[in-house]
């Protein structure tokens, strides 16, 4: 029987923004997306709408060929999932793809990890929170904390992740 995986990209682009996440986290990724193949085709996050606002985001299908992650950093890693929790997860993402103007990136939700005190905002995510609002609804993980205060080193620590590459992201694809 075959076996589905979807992957996990954790990156680091260097942005200002990134480098002030940075000081506080001490962690070498802070944003995480989800892809759906090893190719990194279908990426999706919530981040940035426009290169130059890092403020201004939204529900995204990332392309690794723009400019933001021309130089950046990344981890990769699959994780196995069955045939039941990947047709969850393509139903919750064909959601958020149709609804796609509805949702906004969720700046304030970051002073709520920053004092860990979960703010729910409705339509907005950041985006670890995102991810782990992905493979909560298709019954992959659970967390012991909301998602609102879960982290891409969070994410990076689940158990059953399988280490693909390290690296530069254009050396990656």
């Amino acid at each position: 029987m075959k076996q589905d995986y979807i992957y996990l990209l954790f990156t680091n682009t260097g942005t200002l923004l990134t480098k002030a996440i940075s000081l506080y986290t001490k962690a070498e990724y802070n944003h995480v997306s989800l892809a759906l193949d090893l190719e990194l085709n279908e990426i999706y996050s919530f981040g940035r709408k426009h290169l130059r606002n890092p403020f201004w985001g939204e529900f995204v299908k990332e392309n690794t060929e723009e400019e933001l992650f021309q130089k950046a950093d990344c981890s990769i890693y699959a994780y196995a999932i069955s045939s039941k929790q990947n047709k969850k997860l393509q139903e919750t993402l064909a959601f958020f793809k149709q609804r796609k103007d509805n949702y906004h990136y969720n700046v304030i939700g970051l002073f709520g990890v920053m004092f860990n005190k979960p703010i729910p905002r409705s339509n907005a995510y950041f985006c670890s929170q995102f991810v782990a609002y992905l493979l909560m609804e298709a019954g992959m993980v659970s967390f012991d904390k909301p998602p609102e205060l879960i982290t891409p080193q969070d994410i990076q620590q689940l158990p059953g992740l399988i280490s693909i590459y390290q690296g530069k992201l254009q050396g990656a694809v």
